[in-house]
């Protein structure tokens, strides 16, 4: 019995050779190696968070078998994990019912396709294999597993969250020009400064006040004092010429005597010529026409229109005077109300109003914030190089300052500086209800959600907060390298070197742009920057440049050395003496 069996065991293994052999399947599998198969790019590369993959195969004469539908399933294998791309289904010319790529037994045939899947950590350091099964009708033959390629460079990766949070401006300014302003009246054909002007004047009065005060306050620095003397358009242009020169300077002498005679004023300049500017105005017709608009007196504005008609018509001095006199009882409301205004001297004290030092905001800002403006802490906060002293005053302006949007969020910049990011996300929130859909907050925003992983929205946020500033496009580009859009990347960079600005040009294959732009960035010295240098060695060829910047890099970071033994960037260089020994 037992006999029996193993004839008929036999008999149905010779029966099923003999249909793989007719059917081709031995063949196939015997001769499985002559099926080449090209993967591109190779080694893998991840580009926005996938890796795609492009594989061709192509079948020689006389190999497919006829009626044989072949699945090729290419697979990604790494240390603890795998994953399967679409499998590739050809047929036979024979097959009946064969919806994909046909290879002909006689002439052999070709195909290609392409898939992607998600990048996982593990794919560092992968291989890629094809397993592939032939069946005709319900026989199934499996081929020889094969490695067609190596994985994965995933440099994007190296991507920095170098993004740029905004901060609210101060309007803090460290020297204010300042005046005060009076006028002096002299009487018709008179310059002389009236006794009456020097004791009634409430303007004089303020200016002599604010002298006496300030002469020892170091806060205010006197410039000068310019005067600008007049005479009224009526009468003979050179008598007005000269009232207006005599004017000029019996104000100058009034100040030198009044205000600046008391040698206990900080400044003896006041009683130099040199401290004083003076222009003169024989004829003052911009005065009149401007008196004349606004005067409401009921006879001028009868005649109004008229008056200005006159202006208007004739330009010599002497031409209106007289057509003015024309109109008898206007003009004595002219003479009496517009001219007396017009004989006169306008007399600007000059000057600098300093605000506190820096070394003064510096201690202040810590310890009498109550004392402070608002402008006067956010810029203290720019005198600290120290973050968390920053924060310190920032937190400081919102407690005293509470309504204004640019404390909560600069306290929100602070602590993104810190890497805190929810203390950052909630001062942020309270910035935003303060000022809603402010650019520079929903800037900020952005970046908060670029930092937990949410790209979309981020991006959203960048675009309503472009008028912010260029440092919107520079995040923009921060999420385009992780997109994988790389020209996008390198135009939202716009001119700014940086890291992330070479590697994004590095990524769209401008290898001498992103070396020019390291070389050229604030972080051209990191040990990452040579790091970046080393794999642009590496993919321009240039084994010198790549050691020798690799070396550099691990000096400054030990930690670079693991990295890049296993770094598929410097795949091609895993047999260089040079290389080994540095990688260990």
């Amino acid at each position: 019995m037992k006999t029996k069996t193993l004839k008929t065991l036999g008999l149905a293994a010779a029966v099923a050779f003999a249909f793989a052999s007719c059917t081709g399947l031995k063949k196939m599998v015997k001769k499985a190696d002559m099926v080449e198969y090209t993967v591109t790019p190779n080694p893998l590369e991840m580009h926005g968070d996938t890796v795609s993959v492009t594989v061709k195969g192509k079948f020689p004469e006389k190999y497919f078998g006829k009626k044989c539908t072949l699945t090729v399933t290419p697979t990604i294998k790494w240390n603890g994990g795998e994953k399967k791309l679409k499998p590739i289904m050809v047929y036979g010319e024979k097959v009946k019912g064969a919806s994909g790529q046909v290879i002909t037994y006689k002439t052999g045939g070709n195909f290609s396709y392409t898939d992607k899947v998600a990048y996982e950590p593990g794919m560092h350091n992968c291989e890629l294999f094809y397993t592939a099964s032939g069946q005709v009708k319900k026989k199934v033959k499996v081929m020889p597993e094969k490695k067609i390629a190596d994985g994965t460079i995933d440099s994007p990766l190296l991507v920095k969250n170098d993004e740029m949070p905004i901060i609210g401006k101060d309007n803090f300014v460290k020297v204010v020009p300042m005046n005060l302003e009076t006028e002096i009246f002299f009487v018709v054909n008179q310059s002389t400064v009236r006794p009456t002007e020097k004791t009634n004047a409430e303007e004089l009065k303020t200016m002599k006040t604010f002298i006496e005060n300030t002469m020892n306050n170091s806060f205010i620095v006197y410039k000068n004092i310019s005067i600008s003397a007049y005479a009224s358009p009526d009468g003979e242009l050179t008598l007005n010429e000269n009232l207006a020169n005599d004017r000029a300077g019996s104000s100058m002498k009034y100040f030198m005597n009044t205000f600046f005679k008391d040698k206990k004023t900080k400044i003896d300049a006041g009683q130099n010529q040199n401290f004083y500017t003076t222009a003169t105005t024989a004829e003052d017709w911009a005065g009149f026409e401007n008196l004349v608009k606004t005067s409401t007196d009921a006879k001028i504005v009868q005649d109004r229109e008229t008056i200005l008609g006159v202006l208007k018509m004739y330009p010599n001095g002497d031409v209106r005077e007289k057509e003015m006199k024309n109109l008898s009882k206007t003009y004595t409301a002219i003479a009496d109300k517009i001219m007396p205004k017009l004989r006169r001297s306008v007399n600007s004290l000059n000057y600098d109003k300093k605000s506190r030092t820096d070394e003064m905001l510096s201690t202040m800002c810590f310890n009498m914030i109550d004392s402070l403006s608002v402008e006067e802490l956010l810029y203290a906060a720019t005198l600290f190089a120290d973050v968390n002293k920053k924060l310190t005053v920032y937190q400081n302006a919102e407690k005293k300052y509470p309504n204004d949007w640019r404390t909560a969020n600069n306290v929100g910049c602070a602590f993104l500086m810190l890497n805190k990011l929810n203390d950052a996300a909630s001062a942020f929130m309270r910035a935003d209800k303060l000022s809603a859909n402010n650019p520079i907050i929903q800037n900020n925003l952005g970046i908060v959600a670029a930092w937990k992983g949410d790209r979309k929205t981020a991006m959203d946020l960048y675009n309503k907060a472009k008028s912010a500033g260029p440092e919107v496009m520079y995040n923009m580009g921060v999420i385009d390298i992780k997109n994988g859009n790389y020209s996008s990347a390198t135009s939202n960079f716009g001119s700014y070197k940086t890291f992330n600005a070479a590697l994004a040009l590095m990524l769209g294959g401008n290898s001498d742009g992103a070396m020019s732009t390291i070389d050229g960035s604030k972080e051209k010295d990191d040990a990452m920057s040579y790091y970046l240098r080393a794999i642009l060695g590496a993919r321009q060829g240039k084994t010198d440049v790549m050691i020798n910047n690799l070396k550099t890099a691990i000096q400054k970071d030990a930690s670079l050395k693991e990295k890049a033994k296993t770094d598929m960037e410097f795949f091609k260089m895993r047999d260089n003496a040079e290389f080994k020994s540095l990688v260990g």
